[in-house]
């Protein structure tokens, strides 16, 4: 490629972001027979409720959090690339309550189809946001592969009373989302060459901010349950807390917050395929209300990179909350509350 012939990074990848994620569905039926071996219990959080990162206690006072997160393009800029990839991989730390400490690079790249300086930009864009959290880039592993592949493993620390997994929700508890709904389609519209420079600076905006808030909302006694909405879509990610915790959740679309020109393209038809496998995935035990359109659906399956955290708390938290969340620019809403009943999803 010459200079006058820019790189579109996400044409060398299949699907996006985490759009790229194995549906619930099959990843479900995959690790169907995978076997527990001997469980340490210093093992606080392992994989049995489909929680963010892996919790091991070291002592009393601390514990280590240890995640991984990596995909393709969703974008063509490759320092947006590198920012987007890095921000979501921190977020499953923030959402188990833990404040990262470094990170590791996961590099996958087509080094016969990428210049080396569309490569350093993304790896540039990955440190951008690890010093922005605070954290050294203290490694990582590279291999040559046919699509673009960036990420992190991401290590953090959080005090073992604080850790909070989908299974500690509790009736009564009102549910709380960080970051507006859309990223997903915004993917799909640009990819259409659709999207307006108004609605990509939007998409950069909310998926390179970084979920900062959680380790502060881990340590309110009130908050009971935490995750971050990202390739399940929110309905797949809040069905992870209703079966951790057993217990209905109650969503109020009206009060969802969306990215106005992400509901405009849903609108009109455009999402993502990963929406749908979501669906196919799940959909039988969400109720939509009576007269509900596919585009209500697309929404609440729409993969999400980078997506907000979704807090469970009990009410007389609730401004508490709020308060973490609009201290470092968050615009949170109160979408629905958790209940007794069989683990799924009424929507109204």
């Amino acid at each position: 490629m010459t200079k006058s012939t820019p790189i579109k990074l996400t044409q060398f990848s299949h699907g996006g972001g985490c759009g790229c994620k194995i549906a619930p569905a099959i990843l479900t039926e995959i690790l169907a027979n995978t076997p527990m071996r001997a469980i340490p219990p210093e093992l606080l959080v392992g994989t049995e409720t489909s929680d963010d990162a892996a919790v091991y206690q070291l002592n009393p006072e601390q514990a280590i959090v240890a995640t991984t997160d990596f995909f393709t393009p969703i974008v063509d800029d490759p320092r947006d690339f590198g920012r987007i990839a890095a921000t979501n991989a921190l977020s499953d730390i923030y959402a188990m309550g833990g404040k990262p400490i470094f990170a590791l690079a996961v590099v996958g790249m087509p080094l016969d189809k990428l210049p080396l300086e569309v490569i350093r930009e993304i790896l540039a864009g990955g440190e951008e946001i690890c010093a922005a959290a605070g954290i050294p880039i203290a490694g990582g592993h590279s291999i040559d592969v046919l699509e673009p592949i960036y990420g992190l493993v991401g290590l953090g620390i959080v005090h073992p009373q604080c850790v909070k997994r989908n299974s500690g929700a509790r009736a009564g508890d009102l549910l709380i989302l960080g970051k507006p709904l859309g990223i997903g389609i915004l993917s799909a519209a640009l990819k259409k060459g659709l999207l307006s420079p108004e609605g990509y600076a939007e998409m950069i905006a909310q998926t390179t901010k970084i979920n900062t808030p959680g380790a502060a909302l881990a340590t309110l006694p009130g908050v009971h349950a935490m995750t971050d909405v990202t390739g399940f879509g929110l309905a797949g990610h809040l069905l992870e807390i209703c079966r951790g915790s057993q217990l209905r959740a109650q969503l109020e679309f009206a009060r969802l917050p969306l990215i106005p020109e992400a509901l405009k393209w849903v609108r009109d038809g455009i999402a993502t395929g990963a929406s749908t496998r979501n669906w196919s995935g799940y959909g039988h035990i969400v109720t939509m209300p009576a007269g509900s359109e596919e585009w209500q659906q697309k929404l609440l399956s729409d993969p999400q990179t980078s997506g907000g955290l979704l807090v469970a708390c009990a009410p007389d938290c609730e401004q508490a909350v709020l308060a973490e969340f609009e201290r470092e620019a968050f615009k949170p809403a109160v979408i629905g509350r958790m209940e007794e009943g069989p683990a799924d999803i009424n929507v109204s």
